[in-house]
């Protein structure tokens, strides 16, 4: 009995460190009042902060951050770090829950190819021979960064304008934060990427059709 306390004990703990936390702020540069989740909270009308939020810390986890109620409308995920300013989700968030990883980042599978949210990089080349110079972000057709390639240095409302669509399967971000979105104009479920290499998108292969720069 004694064995299973602890053992029940030692997964409490476990828990509460792996456990999510996000904290909104009601003005940019995370002034004004914070808010702080550690679970899913699928109405903000109910806890007072409906369409407040203008900036966002995530502390821990992998956030999805959506336009409505019950994580409907437009959807960002967005993992640790900060967020100064929140662009077109300005005071617009009405939900928020934590998500799996792999549904943040997109290509996050074990092997340590992305190490933390400053880009460093365990190996900075891939079989291309890239040393970290070129364009802010090239996309990839194919996994492992083969295929063709593209270069973004700008906003793309859509990728159809570069014979894109609906084909990025791999991509290396080189600086900046970027946003990459499923439907023209960064509509539709979005997901945030930092500087690193993402080798497979998982959860956006094959279904980005707008790319934009955050900051």
């Amino acid at each position: 009995m004694k064995r299973l306390f602890t053992a029940l004990a030692l997964l409490a703990s476990f828990t509460h460190v792996v456990a999510g936390e996000i904290s909104l702020y009601s003005r940019p540069d995370f002034r004004g009042s914070p808010f702080t989740v550690r679970g899913a909270a699928p109405n903000f009308d109910d806890l007072g902060f409906n369409d407040r939020a203008s900036s966002i810390i995530v502390r821990s986890g992998t956030w999805e951050v959506c336009q409505h109620k019950n994580f409907g409308g437009q959807c960002t995920v967005l993992t640790p770090g900060e967020y100064p300013t929140l662009s077109r989700m300005n005071d617009q968030i009405s939900s928020v829950r934590e998500v799996d990883q792999r549904r943040g980042r997109g290509d996050y599978d074990g092997r340590g190819d992305y190490d933390g949210r400053d880009g460093d990089r365990r190996d900075r080349r891939d079989h291309r021979g890239d040393d970290g110079r070129g364009a802010p972000v090239e996309l990839f057709t194919d996994r492992d960064f083969g295929g063709r390639a593209i270069p973004v240095g700008n906003d793309i409302r859509t990728l159809r304008s570069r014979d894109f669509n609906d084909r990025a399967t791999s991509m290396i971000v080189r600086e900046g934060e970027w946003q990459l979105c499923e439907l023209d104009d960064f509509g539709g479920r979005c997901i945030v990427y930092a500087p690193g290499r993402y080798p497979f998108l998982q959860g956006m292969q094959d279904m980005a059709s707008s790319v934009r720069r955050l900051r």
